[in-house]
């Protein structure tokens, strides 16, 4: 397991395994946090496909199931791979290497409020007691993984629903297929 965290610690990409034949054991989901903790890219790969018994469901089921435990973490692409006969492996390498370009995009300035206008015109940002959430502008900060600062009116109504319809927007927008992103929120005229 020390292993398991260093790697994880030192890589780009992370490669989730998880074991076909098996559920989802205590170890795998703490490793996938640590792994989204990091901000690491992530592939889920689910090995053994070659052993189990389908037919035209199974993989929908499996696909429901990874999401059910792993619901914090829905854009990692899965694929279902066999190590022994090398089923899917050129598949794996190519979403590894799609996942390693999102998470070091950067986006311009324009463009991200562009997209930010555009939501906010669709949904509306919450308000609290009279209070109206209003974003002024979005600028990304950094890449690995990308990190955009959101500078609002007022931190305390930039709840976690409207963030994650934010990041939703982005993701639609920009793909950003198996990367985490992170958001620093600051109200306008603050200093770092």
């Amino acid at each position: 397991a020390a292993s398991t965290k260093h790697a994880a610690y030192m890589a780009q990409v992370v490669v989730l395994v998880l074991d076909a034949d098996a559920v989802l054991d205590k170890q795998d989901l703490t490793i996938a946090r640590e792994v989204i903790d990091e901000g690491r890219a992530l592939v889920i790969a689910v090995n053994k496909w070659d052993s189990v018994e389908k037919d035209e469901k199974t993989m929908n089921k499996y696909l429901k199931d990874i999401s059910m435990e792993l619901k914090y973490m829905e854009y990692a692409p899965k694929v279902f791979i066999s190590a022994m006969t090398g089923q899917r492996i050129n598949r794996m390498l190519e979403l590894i290497q799609t996942v390693y370009q999102n998470h070091a995009l950067r986006i311009s300035t324009g463009v991200l409020n562009e997209v930010l206008i555009e939501a906010t015109a669709m949904q509306q940002p919450p308000a609290d007691k009279g209070r109206q959430l209003r974003l002024y502008y979005m600028t990304q900060v950094s890449v690995k993984p990308p990190t955009f600062v959101i500078f609002v009116n007022e931190r305390g109504l930039f709840h976690f629903s409207y963030r994650r319809y934010i990041e939703n927007q982005l993701r639609e927008a920009f793909g950003f297929v198996g990367t985490p992103i992170h958001f620093i929120v600051r109200e306008k005229g603050e200093k770092d």
